[in-house]
């Protein structure tokens, strides 16, 4: 009887569905590679202690990362590189 049962089993066939491959497009850059370095040269500022904030860098120290992040990419807008708009 246990031999039966095991070509039961075996009798079922799994069937494996069919799906088409959709190939990756190459996804655009949303900051240009110099618009990166305005932003590395502002990190390394901040770093260092000289990054300063606010218009004519009257406003103090420039204290987190995310400050520095913003003050590069403001800087690399100034400059008219591929960097998307500001969120307001």
């Amino acid at each position: 009887m246990a031999k039966k049962a095991k070509k039961a089993k075996s009798a079922k066939k799994t069937t494996k569905k069919t799906t088409t491959k959709k190939t990756k497009k190459a996804a655009k850059r949303k900051y240009s590679k110099s618009a990166g370095k305005e932003v590395e040269r502002e990190m390394h500022r901040t770093k260092k202690g000289t990054a300063k904030s606010g218009p004519g860098g009257k406003g103090g120290k420039v204290k987190s990362k995310k400050q520095a992040i913003a003050i590069g990419l403001s800087k690399a807008r100034k400059k008219g590189k591929k960097v998307p708009k500001k969120k307001s």
